[in-house]
């Protein structure tokens, strides 16, 4: 009897492959990482491997993921820092709901499409992109979040867009929460110019 073709060395060893790299991979990384093409399309159109967004891919045998829309914008714009409301609601500090998911980029990047999950790019100065950022690995991914001092302090900055009420209920709800550093928040509020704006919203929380 033939065995099955997902049964084959190229099949089993295109499945290590994803498993070494938290069972989830774009088209890229799969091929560097010695996938063919022809598997991984193959494995793609016989349902041995899911499509989680165009060139996307992950093994379905794996634990759903609990974070699929970040892991799926960390995988598809790898430089990408997840910020604002999106990271307001990864940190636990606001009420809204995301509908989107927030991204910053450096100025003058080249803008990510991206069918799903629908994404709000937001250009951060040189300065202001490069602090603050955390790696915390989601479904066996790393996702780069701004850290919740500099997601406030970035909040505040783009009020105008967000709304000041969202800013400053960020602000509240992360002084209930405990653990507060005032130093950190001033200094992120100063890189991004807006330490004049913060420190009465903060005086008048503390």
């Amino acid at each position: 009897m033939t065995k099955k073709r997902t049964a084959t060395e190229p099949y089993q060893r295109a499945r290590n492959i994803f498993r070494e790299h938290g069972s989830v991979l774009c088209t890229k990384e799969a091929i560097e990482a010695g996938i063919h093409p022809r598997t991984l399309y193959a494995m793609r159109d016989e349902g041995v491997i899911e499509k989680l967004a165009r060139g996307l891919y992950r093994l379905p045998a794996s634990e759903p993921l609990a974070n699929p829309d970040l892991v799926t914008v960390a995988k598809k714009v790898p430089r990408g820092v997840i910020c604002l409301i999106s990271a307001l609601a990864f940190h636990e500090i606001t009420t809204q709901v995301p509908h989107e998911i927030h991204v910053a980029l450096p100025r003058n990047a080249q803008e990510p499409r991206l069918p799903y999950p629908p994404i709000r790019v937001f250009e951060f100065s040189e300065q202001a992109f490069e602090i603050g950022i955390e790696t915390h690995t989601l479904d066996g991914v790393p996702v780069r979040i701004y850290d919740t001092e500099k997601t406030l302090a970035d909040c505040f900055k783009y009020r105008n867009k967000l709304g000041l009420d969202v800013a400053i209920e960020a602000l509240r709800l992360y002084v209930e929460k405990g653990n507060l550093t005032v130093d950190a928040i001033m200094r992120y509020a100063r890189a991004c110019r807006v330490a004049n704006v913060m420190k009465p919203y903060l005086e008048a929380i503390l």
